[in-house]
């Protein structure tokens, strides 16, 4: 069961990276063009975002990589310290930026104000991502 998580991880992984680029680039599109804002597309984003999120912390919770993992040798170890820290952090940060970004546009008075606060959320969002995948581990890469 372990395996199939992961590999659902990894597949929604790719989902959730276009899903923050087609959100982005369209919001750019919209942002500089003076068009309405597109709030399905920003919740394409959060949605896929939220779904990896809940993957993630049944995979770390599970897993020997997470939580049981927590030790002063493996805080010493780089590749342990990215699996059952850093990488779970910071996709959390993300997630509430983008979380946080997609909330306050929908308060947004116009369209100009909610198209810059998606697109900045979300761009902020996705670096804080592509910051910590374990990119060696993607089979997509190998």
């Amino acid at each position: 069961m372990l395996t199939g998580m992961k590999h659902l991880h990894s597949t929604l992984a790719i989902i959730l990276l276009l899903a923050l680029v087609v959100a982005i680039v369209i919001t750019l599109i919209n942002y500089f063009g003076s068009k309405p804002y597109n709030r399905k597309i920003a919740l394409l984003g959060l949605i896929s975002a939220h779904l990896q999120l809940v993957i993630g912390f049944v995979l770390y919770f599970t897993s020997p990589l997470g939580l049981s993992a927590f030790s002063g040798a493996n805080m010493k170890n780089s590749i342990s310290r990215l699996y059952f820290l850093e990488h779970p952090l910071v996709m959390l940060i993300a997630i509430v930026l983008i979380t946080i970004g997609y909330s306050k546009s929908k308060r947004a008075t116009d369209n100009f104000t909610a198209n810059k606060t998606v697109l900045i959320f979300y761009v902020l969002g996705l670096i804080a991502i592509l910051s910590r995948i374990p990119w060696s581990t993607w089979s997509l890469l190998a």
